[in-house]
């Protein structure tokens, strides 16, 4: 992707890293500086420049980041003892991402997802940063107010239903779902668009019935997207009376002749001898 083709890249890693430094937004205010991590390899770059230590024993820590695990642990139940402690503790926590699962080379390892669920499920606290929660989706709506742009104005594109289509959905951006990723193959059989239009209207009912804007095969730069929404039509625009004078620009150098009008001649009627 060319320098110009953005002005921002933001992603969850970087939004935690400035808020744990910070600490004046109220997602991460009171938070500390004490860190039991969960994922090393994923969460120790993000902890690099701030003020966090990391420690070993959950019950000095004065909050949680997880961020994944660095082995493939099948059975959850491995941490319940630590979530668990934590819980008495009351130690909040951050969640990278909700994602259930990750990939590593061939393998699948526990997501930070899951690790995050079973912790609520034990009652204690967790904030998503990414995808389909909102912190991630404000940050960048701040950042477009800066150049004066606004919600109304922007479009949401992705994949994926669960994370891109209903996270701006949550936030009120219009969203543009690419058929080409992680669905594409609910529509490969859809060949033409009362296809893809039937295949849409299924997908849509196992995410809460909430349906893309737009729909496009594949995400790649082009022509802009017809801003349909904010589309006036001739129908509805009514036309303004010209008054004496005007001219308007399709008459604008025409040559007006006026026609001389001659009046018509009697018709000759036959009178009766």
């Amino acid at each position: 992707m060319e320098d110009d083709a953005y002005d921002h890249i933001v992603t969850s890693g970087e939004l935690i890293s400035q808020g744990l430094q910070n600490q004046d937004e109220s997602l991460f205010k009171g938070f500390g500086d004490k860190c039991y991590l969960f994922g090393r390899k994923a969460g120790e770059p993000l902890l690099q420049h701030t003020d966090v230590e990391i420690v070993d024993d959950i019950k000095d820590a004065s909050f949680m980041l997880i961020a994944g695990v660095d082995e493939a642990v099948i059975d959850i139940e491995r941490y319940a003892s630590t979530l668990k402690e934590g819980v008495r503790h009351g130690v909040k926590a951050v969640c990278i991402n909700p994602d259930s699962h990750s990939l590593l080379g061939a393998s699948y390892l526990m997501g930070p997802g899951l690790i995050a669920r079973r912790y609520q499920d034990f009652g204690g606290i967790v904030h998503y940063i990414g995808k389909p929660h909102s912190p991630i989706f404000y940050e960048c709506i701040k950042l477009l107010q800066k150049d004066d742009v606004y919600p109304a104005q922007s479009v949401m594109i992705g994949d994926t239903m669960a994370h891109d289509i209903m996270g701006a959905q949550y936030v009120n951006i219009d969203t543009c779902l690419v058929k080409s990723g992680m669905h594409a193959g609910v529509f490969r059989n859809a060949e033409n668009p009362a296809d893809v239009d039937r295949t849409l209207d299924v997908l849509v009912t196992h995410y809460n019935h909430i349906r893309p804007r737009y729909l496009v095969d594949k995400f790649e730069w082009g022509k802009a997207l017809p801003d349909r929404k904010h589309k006036v039509h001739k129908k509805h625009v009514r036309r303004k009376k010209p008054e004496d004078g005007d001219v308007s620009d399709k008459d604008a150098g025409r040559k007006v002749v006026k026609k001389r009008l001659t009046p018509r001649k009697p018709k000759k009627t036959e009178t009766s001898k």
